[in-house]
């Protein structure tokens, strides 16, 4: 019995326990860092989700901007059809890296005032027009051919007869037209 190491025992005894507590440890180690693990990737999956949404909303909001200027500027110039000339122009529109919106056109890239004021007078079907009526008037906003007796402007007054208040009406219809046209 003395030949045995009681050194040697107790070191071996106290290396057997703490493999057992390891060994009792580690497991809970384990899903400690595994359940880390998973926290942190929901937490990269969101912050990637939320950039992105940051993004598109930041892209929506220039968009937005960027129409309502080109709208603008249209309405400014003249414009009667701002939405059809819009849709003409708004691909060909971008924003600079300092800020300012720029179009290309054939000449390069010009400021965006230059490129629709350059647009509305190569086109300008998207002005209103510049004569008023054409084939579209309706007879009932054309004045009377026929000669009608002039009316007094003191005849007119409340409690008129509607005969008389027909006259009147052609009257006005037939002097306002000739101011239109210049006659």
């Amino acid at each position: 019995m003395e030949d045995t190491d009681v050194q040697a025992i107790v070191k071996q005894a106290v290396q057997e326990f703490l493999q057992e507590q390891q060994a009792k440890s580690e497991p809970a180690y384990k899903t400690e860092l595994v359940e880390e693990r998973k926290r942190r990737e929901q937490l990269e999956r969101r912050l990637n989700e939320v950039e992105e949404e940051s993004k598109r909303s930041r892209q929506a909001a220039e968009q937005a901007e960027r129409g309502s200027a080109i709208r603008a500027e249209l309405q400014r110039l003249g414009v009667a059809k701002v939405d059809l000339a819009y849709r003409a122009v708004h691909d060909g529109v971008f924003r600079a890296e300092d800020g300012r919106l720029l179009a290309r056109s054939d000449e390069g890239e010009v400021p965006l005032k230059e490129y629709l004021s350059n647009f509305v007078s190569e086109n300008p079907e998207f002005l209103p027009a510049r004569i008023p009526g054409g084939s579209g008037i309706t007879g009932a906003h054309k004045a009377p051919r026929e000669s009608t007796e002039s009316v007094d402007i003191e005849g007119i007054r409340p409690g008129m007869s509607s005969e008389q208040m027909e006259k009147v009406r052609k009257e006005i219809l037939r002097v306002a037209s000739q101011n239109l046209r210049g006659i």
